[in-house]
């Protein structure tokens, strides 16, 4: 049977008199790929932050293996296993690759873990080991997107946050970031993944929602998703 690590039932989220968040239900079981799918503006973004505590809810609950988080410190949050990769990556610039990295365990406190998540993050992304010295504002934008999924990884979660990790990137480091999201599930680390490039998402996906003005609009597995022509049009599916 398969174990709920994440569940959002009835989220509602506010920013003044906008409701960016309608009320959605979102199952996320443990050891999967959950894509949620949209247009700019359409709460999904909101949906991760609220995760990871950087929004509060208004209605609803949040549940983490049947622990009730919403609105919970995003300290503790990320402290219980949820890391967040933000959209926009968000680095330290002025730090090096390594002290943005250290940045991202100062929740551990057991060295021989840390040492394990950087073999870890330096086996998904040797080029990082390359650039550990390296001044992180001097990084390509692949590069910076590598640091931001490693950075998130470094705390290592049994979720993890994806926002946008392909926005802006060239296909060929597209496909590189999305062989290393299948490679992060492989290892058992449960991926809720922010995209608007539909196809190679439901691609690595296991199951799909799809948001549209604060609503769940669309959910099922990823492969019937994939299926879908309206969904595919609406979305760009064949970029």
């Amino acid at each position: 049977m398969r174990k709920t690590a994440l569940s959002i039932k009835d989220l509602k989220v506010n920013y003044g008199g906008i409701k960016a968040l309608k009320g959605i239900d979102i199952d996320v079981y443990e050891g999967s790929v959950v894509a949620l799918l949209g247009a700019n503006g359409a709460g999904k973004t909101t949906t991760l932050r609220t995760i990871s505590g950087l929004v509060h809810a208004a209605e609803g609950t949040i549940t983490y293996y049947d622990r009730d988080i919403t609105n919970m410190d995003p300290e503790k949050i990320t402290k219980l296993g949820i890391s967040h990769s933000p959209e926009g990556r968000q680095i330290f610039g002025d730090l090096t690759v390594e002290e943005n990295l250290k940045v991202g365990a100062f929740t551990q406190t057991d060295r021989k873990k840390i040492a394990e998540s950087f073999d870890r993050v330096h086996r998904y992304f040797p080029i990082l080991k390359e650039r550990s010295k390296q001044i992180a504002s001097t990084l390509s934008g692949g590069e910076l997107q590598m640091l931001a999924i490693a950075r998130a990884l470094m705390n290592n979660p049994k979720i993890l946050l994806l926002d946008e990790p392909s926005l802006g990137l060239a296909p060929l480091i597209v496909r590189e970031i999305f062989h290393i999201i299948k490679e992060i599930k492989k290892e058992g680390t449960t991926v809720v993944i922010v995209e608007q490039n539909a196809l190679q998402t439901l691609k690595i996906a296991d199951f799909g929602y799809v948001i549209e003005l604060g609503n769940i609009s669309m959910s099922g597995e990823a492969s019937e998703l994939i299926k879908n022509p309206k969904l595919m049009e609406a979305y760009l599916g064949s970029n």
